[in-house]
């Protein structure tokens, strides 16, 4: 549904996105991760139609951007970081307003009110002055602004950025529930937001893409496993020869703690099963074996540090 094609944005000196290439299927939730200045929130800007690419094509449903932007807006709806409300006025006069003036029927409007309420879970601040709601229900208030006519896709930019985390949880299950119908497209920098509602990820650094795959897709593919040992009647000369003759093992390292040795070792994958053999063969007393699980977090830190280069 969403083809975009070596997109590149500059302001100035500075390359905000640097040849960015994705294709965003129809009913698929989209997170885009990455730090802050990364390009998140300009890639979102200019699939909306809001900026120009310096080069590259983003075509919605066929439509170029560029060249088509009220038919992909029509496509659209567009929920910026800060939701765009008029504060003085009260929720149910202030969505009547963009009925009116997304031109929706007097017939439907009020029908498609009750709907919005529903689904964002504000029918009980509908007539609450807009300046009175906490910022989660603000959020809420802009999805339905967003969603007013019914938009194929979604675009969030930051929907939860400064919302507690019970407003996450609620906002996560909107997102999760408008999903099921709509293609969404959401940025964010909280990794667990991501990982419990996207299909999919792709994490964005100095507006390059660095990954892009299901969340479990990543921690198997991109990240080492960890496993942590402590041993007793252990050298840790012997221990390190022992373990990183072990076929898949790419690293062990090794410290002392009083009587015991701390070991790390990293391999591409699970190897509880052949550090345990190789222990076992030894007069070495094992005392924990741990096997560190894989997170997103660890991904998105090795990728985006300029430790990763």
């Amino acid at each position: 549904m969403i083809k975009i094609q070596n997109l590149s944005k500059r302001y100035g000196s500075t390359l905000a996105v640097d040849d960015l290439s994705v294709d965003i299927p129809q009913g698929e939730i989209l997170g885009l991760l990455g730090p802050n200045g990364a390009g998140k929130s300009t890639t979102l800007r200019i699939m909306t139609g809001y900026l120009p690419p310096t080069s590259g094509t983003i075509l919605v449903d066929e439509h170029d951007v560029t060249e088509a932007s009220l038919a992909v807006k029509k496509l659209m709806g567009y929920l910026p970081e800060s939701a765009p409300l008029y504060t003085d006025m009260l929720v149910y006069d202030y969505l009547s307003c963009i009925a009116d003036v997304r031109g929706i029927s007097s017939q439907n409007k009020i029908s498609r009110l009750k709907e919005l309420a529903r689904l964002c879970s504000i029918g009980e601040v509908m007539h609450k002055p807009i300046s009175n709601l906490s910022k989660g229900y603000r959020q809420r208030v802009g999805l339905a602004l967003a969603l007013m006519d019914d938009p194929p896709i979604l675009i969030l930019d930051e929907p939860t950025s400064g919302l507690d985390p019970n407003q996450i949880a609620e906002i996560r299950s909107i997102i999760r529930e408008i999903g099921k119908q709509k293609t969404i497209i959401f940025s964010t920098h909280i990794l667990s937001e991501a990982e419990a509602t996207c299909d999919r990820v792709v994490i964005i650094n100095k507006g390059k893409i660095a990954a892009d795959g299901s969340a479990d897709s990543l921690k198997s593919t991109l990240s080492d496993s960890t496993l942590r040992l402590r041993l007793k009647n252990a050298q840790s000369a012997e221990v390190q020869s022992v373990l990183e003759a072990v076929n898949g093992v790419h690293q062990c390292g090794i410290s002392a703690e009083g009587n015991e040795l701390a070991v790390e070792v990293k391999s591409a994958s699970d190897m509880r099963e052949s550090i345990y053999g190789a222990i076992k063969s030894r007069d070495w007393t094992l005392m924990e074996m741990v096997q560190e699980k894989q997170s997103l977090e660890k991904i998105f830190r090795e990728l985006t540090t300029e430790a990763a280069k």
